[in-house]
């Protein structure tokens, strides 16, 4: 996924102002119903809240009526923070502030007013919170919520499973290349860069769920880059070395290994983004080893970066330069806490009561157990990314933005290009992902599927679930808005249209390899490797 600062520097605000008719609005609006709610008493407030939607609240009067008292007072603060009179970025900041209050004083969060809880209590007497503590130390030895069974899940076990070989590591990555499952391949070999805010595996969970053994499955010759999970000798790491030792690194020896002149590319996330970025290195150099690339959920284009915005100016991405700019560390546990609280009632505090307040052990989720499998990042990357990314959108303007030694044109890029985006996604907007796929000059495919971020993506066709949509006529006008108007919906996975598609760049079939890697690449050891292994 992409990744932004942790929220422990959030921006200063200006000095708040009101727009005096919706103050006034609010405020008759509050008062009738503050009376309307204290004259029922503490009666029962069905609420259609997820969070107070159990029968257990009510049948207790207290609880309802806390829960009703709530939700009017989250109404009100909500009004007033769209009442304010600031430019946008100062209301959306006051706005996300407001809901990060509202979420963490819900009365669901406390024992004291959970209805649902104190019934559990009281059935299982007592033993559903002797439980919950138990969760409550685990948690805080383990330095994060459980979201799912962790104990039920290990890396090259039972998720991260696709039979494969480690067949080249640097300081920065291993290089995996995969088993056939086919007796012919196709010529040009395929090679997947995922985010390095992140562990690979999340294209290779379960072999029902895995992008990988699709892939492979669909006769590719497939390599995937495995990040290593940063430590103090990878502080000083810059955007650079990602790019010149990493990325364009991998083409060069999945290349050599393949005897293939051209590769086909995948890239999710930021795995896209500095895919993209090598792509225009390499142009800038006269180099063309990528016949084509497929961009899931990326930014190049950082216009639209949805809520992400609210947390980068100037004085901040300063303020993290100085602090990591010349070396450190950003602690993966610290994104994974801002990740989740863009979500807060889902992805904290449904967890907190859930394991705390009713003593429940989350069921298991590989996707979950992914997402808890945090990464750290080198300062000097990071700070670069901040900068040049979502502050200044440097990759969208031509020379620009200097990586490795080159002044980038991503016009230059002129290759074939299947570019998706998920609607719901809150890391990379829709909108974002559209504009994107207008930065580059090739034959493009734009696709949009269901759900958000991950799960849009990680929709294999078996399953049968969700949607995608298609403009036939392969336009892609100016706004995603104008695309989507020319669209068809299809149900299902998109992974089908995305096979046929590349495809049709893989060139001849020929016999699948017998060995892994070739030459001075030999196997190092079995897939997943060992960086994919080491903790944050």
């Amino acid at each position: 996924m992409q990744f932004m600062p942790s929220m422990e520097a959030t921006p200063s605000l200006p000095e708040i102002r009101f727009a005096p008719d919706k103050l006034q609005a609010l405020q008759q609006e509050y008062l009738k119903d503050s009376i309307t709610l204290f004259s029922q008493g503490a009666g029962s407030h069905p609420s259609t809240d997820k969070r107070f939607s159990d029968a257990a609240w009510g049948s207790n009067p207290v609880a309802s009526y806390a829960a009703a008292a709530y939700l009017l007072n989250a109404r009100t603060l909500m009004g007033l923070a769209d009442a304010v009179e600031a430019d946008a970025k100062t209301r959306s900041r006051i706005r996300f502030a407001v809901e990060q209050w509202m979420a963490a004083s819900a009365p669901s969060n406390f024992l004291a007013f959970n209805a649902e809880a104190q019934k559990k209590a009281l059935d299982t007497q007592g033993e559903s919170i002797a439980k919950g503590l138990h969760n409550l130390v685990h948690d805080m030895r383990q330095g994060h919520v459980s979201m799912t069974d962790e104990s039920l899940f290990e890396v090259g076990k039972n998720v991260a499973t696709t039979e494969g070989a480690v067949v080249f590591e640097n300081p920065y990555f291993q290089l995996i290349e995969y088993k056939p499952l086919t007796a012919k391949v196709f010529e040009k070999p395929f090679l997947m860069v995922p985010p390095c805010i992140n562990k690979f595996y999340i294209l290779d969970l379960q072999p029902e769920n895995s992008l990988v053994r699709y892939a492979v499955a669909q006769g590719h010759r497939t390599f995937v880059v495995s990040w290593r999970n940063p430590d103090e000798s990878l502080a000083k790491a810059t955007w650079d070395d990602y790019i010149e030792k990493a990325v364009m690194q991998a083409i060069k020896v999945v290349q050599e290994i393949t005897a293939a002149p051209t590769v086909n590319a995948l890239g999710f996330c930021v795995g896209g983004t500095m895919l993209g970025t090598a792509l225009a290195v390499l142009a800038a150099r006269g180099e063309k080893p990528v016949a084509s690339a497929t961009l899931l959920t990326t930014f190049l284009d950082f216009s639209d970066t949805g809520i992400l915005d609210l947390f980068i100016d100037e004085a901040f991405v300063q303020y993290r330069e100085k602090e990591l700019g010349q070396g450190g560390l950003m602690k993966g546990g610290d994104l994974a806490s801002t990740f989740s609280f863009l979500r807060p009632n889902d992805l904290v505090w449904n967890y907190v009561v859930g394991n705390y307040l009713k003593g429940e052990t989350p069921p298991p989720f590989d996707l979950l157990y992914w997402n808890s499998d945090s990464t750290n990042l080198p300062g000097p990357y990071y700070a670069w990314y901040l900068r040049n990314t979502y502050l200044e959108n440097n990759l969208v303007k031509p020379g620009k933005a200097v990586v490795c030694g080159e002044k980038i044109d991503l016009g230059h890029v002129d290759i074939p290009m299947y570019f998706y985006g998920s609607r719901e996604d809150h890391i990379v907007p829709i909108g974002g992902a559209y504009a994107s796929a207008h930065a580059l000059p090739g034959k493009k495919r734009f696709v949009q599927g269901a759900s958000g971020h991950i799960a849009g993506v990680i929709n294999p066709p078996a399953k049968n679930k969700r949607s995608h949509w298609i403009r036939a006529d392969g336009k892609l006008p100016k706004t995603h808005a104008q695309w989507l108007e020319g669209a068809t919906e299809h149900p299902g996975s998109w992974w089908t249209d995305w096979s046929t598609w590349l495809k049709s760049h893989a060139g001849k079939q020929v016999a699948a390899p017998k060995i892994y890697g070739k030459g001075k690449y030999k196997a190092l050891m079995p897939a997943p490797g060992s960086y994919v292994k080491a903790k944050a």
